[in-house]
């Protein structure tokens, strides 16, 4: 019993813990937020107990309350077990647990607790209900929780105090938090409703909101859509807008690196375990119907290739282009921002080449999980750790820090281990996943797209090396500038990420097994969804000649990436800054790199300002004319009527009379006149 239950309380309990430690008593004092945690605590529970009633064949549906629509369709709450739901369900459900032990002394005296854990623990319920819905009327609820909890977890300090500005340093501009949630807000709204209407689209051919049900009448519905050229890419795109949006790939990039106004948790939560994560399970969780379109529909439905194109297409130029940027970030959690983006576009390229050929299916599908799941665990301890470098330094910038490595050995050793395993170093987490994304576009054709994720290899290398070398391998007087703490934090805070940096070792020494295990989750499922036969996944099997090739290239460049980080930031062979300078060049490239491409720029001259400038002409000439005519207008009119009306009003009964028995005759000439009598 407890554990057909488990699904419903691993989304409910968050849910409901959010409002907890409003009901319990004050006097608690912040014993009340360990309620709020214990909550999410009992979801990871009931996560782990999920594991057991796993499916073996298909899906496994548990349906609750439901309501029927017109022409017989129904929608409601429901469940969909399945190897990809119950594996982010945990994933999900344990990094947020760490995430809010982690909240608990880090969030010690800053203003607004209550509502910091509010929106902390409902955006986790709703994260595991979009991960367990079994439609897309019930996904789409938990996907807009999620965007509104981030809206007020990113504009956390909304009061605008100057010491949580994020941006510059001086001259350079600043971002007040208020303006970052509602940049956030902005922009995943304008991909939430592209995505409802492609949701209402879908709805309209096929009749069905279930995802079982669009699995297994993909044949007719999408055979119905494909009669009219034009209306599955126009699908297609409306659907990808609002994970594009959500997980911050171009050309809905630019919240993110705005998001880290939000306290560092927040930062954690939304980059490793949770929103961004959306993007890439929703394009996951649909991947079978474009994939049975595009090369087992009888006659193909070439159309549906544009799904697989778009998220290929747009996966790998986000990884290069935020990996470029996170190259001369100043602020760390920006910098790792950028990498989130980054690793969030090798997730879309993996799933997006997975259907770009009929035999890359499986490595391209397990690849993308794969390293969403390495990168929730790394990137999550990279930020708890950013959280108490900030905190110790009292500066948002990698160049006001300067850490000792003796008196914080254990972040410095956690915080290393986290960035190899985001550079792909062997044999840790990230080398695995990452060789499997490169191998799936080889497997694929997609040779251009492989080229792209290999430079971005180097990239990151570069940038990753940089960050730790700024912070502790300065080469002199070692200890923070600042004045902050110099020292390791409680343990209350070292804990959390320490627990992520060591599975980050420990799944990387069991990382081919673990592949392999998905490997063969992810085959069982695509087998009982007929996309793939035992011969299928035989011949789709990658010889030991062609797996060395992307596993030479990865090492080829990290070393490329790493060798001049290395000697400029740890060995200090390179003095980085003259060199620019004396390359014109190169200092433009860096003016285009720190201006990020100028694309943030460009968004604000064509969308944000000319909706600024037209606040007074507005406010002059439409909202102060409707102001008049509806405000002014209208209540002058009716008390004109009235002054009229009250003239004839005389009070002498002779006229009264006459009143009266003028009313009467009209009334029974009108009577004569309709025939009424």
């Amino acid at each position: 019993m407890t554990i057909e239950l488990a699904p419903w309380l691993c989304w409910a309990m968050p849910t409901i813990g959010s409002v907890v430690h409003f009901v319990l008593p004050k006097s608690l004092g912040r014993a009340r937020y360990a309620a709020v945690a214990l909550f999410s605590f009992v979801a990871w529970m009931m996560a782990l107990l999920m594991i057991f009633s796993m499916p073996s064949h298909g899906y496994e549906e548990l349906r609750g309350f439901w309501f029927s629509l017109p022409e017989g369709a129904s929608v409601g709450i429901g469940i969909l077990l399945d190897s990809l739901s119950i594996i982010l369900a945990n994933l999900v459900a344990f990094l947020s647990f760490l995430i809010l032990v982690y909240s608990f002394k880090y969030m010690e005296g800053e203003p607004g607790e209550d509502r910091y854990w509010f929106f902390m623990s409902l955006f986790i319920g709703g994260m595991l209900m979009l991960i367990l819905a079994n439609n897309f009327i019930f996904f789409f609820i938990g996907w807009k929780i999620v965007g509104l909890c981030s809206f007020g977890l990113i504009g956390h300090y909304y009061t605008d105090d100057k010491k949580y500005w994020i941006g510059g340093p001086p001259p350079h501009p600043f971002q007040k938090p208020s303006r970052c949630g509602l940049k956030a807000l902005l922009v995943t709204t304008f991909g939430d409703v592209a995505l409802l209407g492609g949701i209402i689209i879908i709805y309209l051919y096929s009749g069905t909101f279930n995802f079982v049900e669009l699995y297994e009448s993909a044949s007719v519905w999408l055979s119905k859509m494909a009669e009219t050229p034009g209306i599955l890419t126009i699908t297609t795109l409306l659907l990808l807008a609002g994970p594009f949006a959500k997980s911050a790939q171009f050309p809905f990039h630019e919240w993110l690196p705005e998001a880290m106004a939000g306290p560092t948790p927040v930062s954690a939560l939304i980059h490793a375990a949770t929103m961004v994560k959306a993007g890439v399970y929703f394009v996951a969780r649909v991947l079978p119907i474009f994939y049975f379109g595009a090369w087992l529909a009888v006659p193909n439905i070439q159309e549906a290739l544009v799904f697989f194109v778009v998220v290929a297409s747009v996966g790998g130029f986000t990884a290069f282009l935020a990996g470029t940027q996170a190259m001369v970030a100043l602020e760390l959690k920006k910098a790792l921002a950028y990498s989130t983006m980054s690793v969030i576009g090798y997730m879309m390229l993996s799933l997006g080449v997975a259907g770009m050929s009929p035999t890359a299916l499986v490595e391209g599908f397990t690849s993308g999980i794969f390293h969403l799941i390495n990168h929730g665990i790394f990137k999550a301890a990279l930020f708890l750790c950013a959280g108490v470098l900030i905190h110790a330094s009292h500066s948002i910038y990698i160049t006001d820090m300067n850490f000792s490595r003796k008196e914080m050995k254990f972040t410095w050793a956690f915080m290393w281990i986290a960035s190899l395993a985001l550079i792909g170093i062997p044999p840790l987490s990230g080398f695995w996943s990452k060789d499997g994304i490169l191998l799936s576009c080889l497997e694929s054709g997609q040779y251009a797209l492989f080229a792209l994720a290999a430079l971005t290899v180097a990239v990151t290398s570069f940038y990753t090396i940089r960050f730790m070398g700024i912070m502790f391998h300065k080469g002199h007087s070692e200890g923070n500038s600042h004045g902050g703490h110099v020292g390791e934090p409680s343990i209350v805070m070292l804990i959390p990420y320490g627990i992520l940096a060591v599975l980050t070792v420990g799944i990387g020494l069991v990382g081919p097994w673990m592949k392999e295990a998905l490997s063969g989750l992810f085959s069982e499922q695509f087998h009982d969804l007929h996309l793939i036969s035992a011969e299928n996944v035989a011949h789709a099997s990658a010889s030991p000649a062609a797996e060395v090739v992307p596993i030479a290239a990865s090492l080829a460049m990290i070393l490329i990436g790493a060798f001049p980080a290395y000697r400029a930031y740890i060995a200090h062979k390179l003095e980085v800054s003259s060199i620019i300078n004396r390359h014109g060049l190169l200092k433009g490239l860096h003016n285009f790199l720190w201006n990020r491409w100028y694309m943030d720029s460009f968004f604000n001259n064509v969308f944000v300002k000319p909706v600024l400038a037209s606040r007074e002409p507005t406010a002059k000439y439409i909202e102060g004319g409707m102001d008049l005519a509806l405000n002014v207008g209208i209540p002058k009119l009716f008390g004109q009527i009235n002054n009229n009306i009250r003239k004839l009003q005389t009070g002498i009964l002779s006229v009264n009379m006459l009143y009266i028995l003028g009313f009467m005759l009209i009334l029974i000439i009108a009577f004569l006149l309709l025939g009424v009598f």
